[in-house]
């Protein structure tokens, strides 16, 4: 029997996070602290196994709240800025770790990630600072990571291909407005799903929150949490609302599967 997998969600906020800038809504303003949302990412434990799945703009803050120490490698779900802007801090965990960190995403995103962050892929030498030492890998079908299993599901995100996570029964899916025909049996016979949920109203790039609904009843996991979250959605209000065995995701949220 395989590890226990441990799955930490690190922001779970959607792009401007929240508290928005300049905002006084009652969402922005609450003192409940599971309505302070950074920008999405979360952090996978298995066994000795450790793995970043995006590097938000807050990877550094969401590191150090949650006593992240290794970094073995980093899944990209897409090349979106509230999904890559902490790449830089990558390069704590090359001292930490005395080593380069694989990448893992699509080919279209790493080509992306080495043109906004030209200095690091390819480097100038009169750079004044030390940058990241990665090694970008092209997924194109399961692979693994240590012990880690991870099965790549193709979303879209409006028109923009991008990628869930699939690990042992657990699946992450956030940023997603369609899951293609081919996607859904790799959906199948989970224990625990973290689902995009943006709003109450429609939007033309994410699952509203009754799309993430009607999405997570059709998928069928023991537990979704909703992920991505503006600051439309209250944390208890919504949850109040929401069927048996669905809930908001909150920044710090620990969730245990069996792997």
């Amino acid at each position: 029997m395989s590890n226990p997998l441990a799955v930490t969600i690190l922001g779970s906020g959607t792009s401007h996070g929240v508290p928005m800038i300049a905002c006084t809504c009652p969402v922005c303003t609450s003192p409940d602290p599971r309505d302070k949302r950074t920008r999405p990412s979360i952090y996978l434990q298995q066994g000795q196994t450790c793995i970043l799945v995006d590097t938000s703009p807050e990877l550094r803050l969401q590191c150090l709240a949650n006593d992240i120490r290794r970094a073995d490698a980093v899944l990209f779900t897409h090349h979106h800025i509230d999904h890559v802007a902490g790449l830089d801090d990558l390069r704590r965990f090359n001292w930490i770790q005395n080593g380069a960190i694989p990448l893992y995403g699509q080919s279209a995103t790493l080509s992306r990630l080495a043109t906004m962050f030209s200095y690091v892929f390819d480097p100038d030498p009169a750079y004044p600072s030390a940058i990241p030492q990665l090694i970008p890998h092209s997924i194109d079908g399961p692979f693994s990571v240590g012990e880690i299993v991870i099965t790549p599901i193709p979303l879209l995100h409006g028109r923009l291909p991008v990628l869930g996570f699939r690990v042992g029964d657990f699946a992450y899916c956030t940023d997603v407005s369609e899951i293609p025909p081919e996607s859904w049996p790799l959906l199948a016979g989970l224990d625990v799903l973290v689902l995009d949920a943006l709003r109450r109203r429609p939007h033309p790039t994410h699952f509203n929150l009754d799309q993430a609904v009607d999405h997570a009843r059709r998928i069928g996991a023991r537990q979704t949490y909703f992920t991505h979250i503006a600051h439309e959605l209250g944390h208890e209000e919504t949850n109040r609302g929401l069927p048996a065995g669905m809930a908001l995701a909150h920044d710090g949220l620990v969730i245990q599967t069996s792997g």
